[in-house]
């Protein structure tokens, strides 16, 4: 497919999981294609970075499931910030990192919730009065049968990930360290489009590969798309890394004023995808003079 073409599957209104981790591996070339479309009153759930902050900037979110939203080497994603302090989110739900996991894979086994400990005795709960607490039916070693968090599936209408390499009926790979949990976003959507750097056969997924690094099936994937650089300026390991010099100016413009941020907008944002790398090329040659 093409990234149009699976941002054109998207509606109004939609619970739209996002792979990844904070600033590593997005997929942003969507995220980006998302900016230009009409979408509105979306629900994001992401362990955010740039992707939250780029959507919430536009006013696409309706509502955002998040454990956490940083860009690393800037703590708290700035357009994100400005969001929350300006009150512009109509919802959130902020939770552990622990419980948004349990959510996702509860989501993936198909089941309502899933029991932990994580948010016992801090203000997860107090925070999100949804959350409840169920009692084990099983006693432990001293009889005491041991209240845990009831923590609710975070089921997608679809998710959106971001690896190294797929075939052309999405089976992918990652190559870098981590997987993030891409694969538990993909098994709790009612669909999943994944982009990738490149898209190869499928003997090519697994040469100098470890076969476990195959963390998608095509079973779990509706969609695949080739996006070279499509992560930037987030990492992709070992395919590049996170661009500092370009994240430095998106933080600063995203912390400045209006005209600022326009002016970012209109010289990053405001093209397609071909326009956008084109301007980060052209940034990184001005940054190197």
């Amino acid at each position: 497919m093409t990234i149009d073409e699976v941002v054109a599957e998207l509606r109004d209104g939609m619970t739209i999981g996002i792979g990844g981790w904070g600033p590593r591996r997005k997929p942003m070339a969507l995220v980006r294609a998302i900016l230009r479309s009409d979408l509105k009153d979306l629900t994001i759930v992401s362990y955010g970075g740039a992707d939250v902050g780029l959507l919430v900037r536009a006013g696409k979110v309706r509502k955002l499931v998040y454990a956490f939203v940083s860009l690393d080497t800037v703590p708290l994603e700035p357009n994100f910030q400005r969001a929350r302090q300006n009150k512009e989110i109509a919802e959130v739900v902020e939770l552990d990192e622990g419980l948004f996991q349990e959510g996702l894979r509860a989501a993936a086994h198909r089941l309502p919730f899933l029991p932990m400990r994580a948010g016992l005795g801090s203000d997860v709960l107090v925070n999100n009065p949804h959350l409840k607490t169920v009692t084990s039916p099983y006693p432990d070693a001293d009889g005491v049968h041991e209240e845990l968090v009831a923590m609710p599936a975070l089921t997608l209408d679809v998710a959106l990930v971001h690896l190294n390499r797929a075939d052309k009926h999405g089976n992918a790979t990652y190559l870098g360290p981590d997987p993030y949990f891409d694969d538990l976003f993909c098994m709790a959507a009612d669909k999943a489009y994944v982009s990738v750097e490149q898209i190869t056969d499928t003997a090519g997924l697994t040469v100098d590969t470890p076969v476990q690094r195959l963390l998608l099936s095509r079973m779990m994937v509706s969609g695949v798309v080739e996006a070279p650089n499509g992560a930037h300026f987030t990492t992709c390991t070992p395919d590049y890394e996170r661009d500092e010099l370009f994240q430095k100016a998106y933080a600063a413009a995203a912390s400045g004023s209006d005209e600022e941020w326009a002016a970012f907008e209109q010289r990053f944002l405001a093209g397609d995808e071909d326009a956008y790398q084109a301007a980060v090329q052209a940034f990184a040659q001005e940054e190197e003079k």
